[in-house]
């Protein structure tokens, strides 16, 4: 029983930093002015107003959402896969609307997507490691989720330490190249 609660402490810190890179791209959490609000309906490829997805931030996602379906994974063992990937999908459909209600980035069917291959792939890693574990599984696999979310942790502070920072440009017009 100890294992499963340092399990859900480990998801829960994984889940709060999973959602302030996915709003605030670790920055100070804000609500936006509206100009972020819109919905990319068209995976992939450039719209009206949006570019192609970025190859880059979309393995970035998947790498994000990886440990999603592996921590799901270990805290459902007995659910159906298709019910795992409704809760992986669901999940990246509620961080993709509160982008949208927040105006602090925009709705793009393109990240729904890649979150959930990347929670699949989290998924279809723990089953491969369940074939090849078999009962030393549930250890094994804490020990490894306990490792990277401290990576990801420290990760996270560096970046906030650092100098570089990424969030949206809101004070550019993309479109015509020009400041407002």
């Amino acid at each position: 029983m100890r294992g499963r609660g340092v399990l859900v402490a480990l998801f829960v810190a994984y889940l709060a930093l999973l959602t302030w890179i996915v709003l605030w791209k670790l920055q100070v959490p804000y609500v936006g002015e509206g100009a972020l609000r819109h919905i990319k309906l068209v995976p992939f490829v450039p719209t009206a107003e949006d570019g192609a997805s970025d190859p880059l931030e979309v393995v970035a996602n998947v790498v994000l959402f990886l440990p999603f379906g592996v921590y799901l994974g270990l805290l459902a063992p007995f659910w159906p896969w298709w019910k795992l990937a409704g809760v992986v999908a669901g999940s990246s459909l509620a961080l993709e609307v509160t982008q949208w209600l927040l105006s602090v980035g925009s709705c793009d069917i393109t990240d729904l997507v890649v979150n959930t291959a990347g929670g699949l792939a989290g998924l279809g890693l723990l089953v491969l490691t369940r074939h090849r574990l078999r009962h030393r599984t549930g250890t094994v696999m804490t020990r490894v989720c306990s490792i990277g979310t401290v990576i990801f942790l420290l990760a996270a502070g560096i970046f906030i330490a650092s100098p570089v920072h990424y969030a949206p440009m809101r004070d550019v017009d993309v479109r015509l190249g020009s400041t407002p």
